[in-house]
């Protein structure tokens, strides 16, 4: 079952530090990465993890865009987040329309990986202020939502290749992105 799925699901919900009374964090002083990374409806609950451990190393805001494929929980997402999660920062948000109202609202440039884009994630410019958004393991995003992405990109392989990990894919082009809005320097 989604964590969705449930009445009484709460349409936002942001952490910072979740876990914190039980682990201090290694590092207090907060980085002022503003780039993010978005998940459309994960499917896979170790990829999730894998991809807020990749977020808690680097600095970056994670959104999470229910409903996901697995019941979403601190247990669930160990395997790939490890103990890495109380670093993560991440927002929930109920549904693709409740993260839409709100990445309209920021004015924040939707940029979307797909294998279907023209565009290497090379050869396009990143804002400082973009949200890098990643599909579901299964089935990417919707034509709708691809649609109202500001930029789509891909990254280059082989041809006779369907695709990345999406933890990889993810990586990628938020190294990319980092590298190019030179916050790769606030990093140690």
């Amino acid at each position: 079952m989604s964590s969705a799925a449930t009445d009484d699901f709460p349409p936002l919900r942001h952490y910072s530090n979740p876990l914190q009374n039980s682990v201090k964090p290694y590092n207090t002083s907060p980085l002022k990465i503003s780039i993010a990374l978005a998940l459309y409806q994960p499917d896979i609950a170790q990829n999730t993890g894998t991809m807020l451990r990749l977020g808690a190393c680097l600095g970056v805001h994670v959104h999470i865009i229910h409903p996901t494929g697995f019941a979403f929980s601190a247990k669930s997402i160990k395997r790939g987040a490890l103990d890495y999660l109380e670093h993560a920062e991440f927002t929930e948000h109920a549904s693709w329309a409740h993260f839409r109202g709100w990445q309209l609202e920021s004015g924040r440039r939707l940029v979307l990986l797909t294998t279907k884009a023209p565009t290497s994630v090379y050869a396009a410019r990143y804002a400082p202020d973009d949200i890098l958004l990643m599909g579901r393991e299964s089935a990417g995003v919707p034509d709708a939502v691809a649609k109202v992405a500001e930029m789509r990109v891909r990254i280059p392989m082989r041809q006779a290749m369907r695709s990345l990990n999406v933890a990889v894919a993810a990586s990628l082009v938020l190294g990319e992105a980092l590298r190019q809005t030179g916050h790769f320097e606030a990093l140690t």
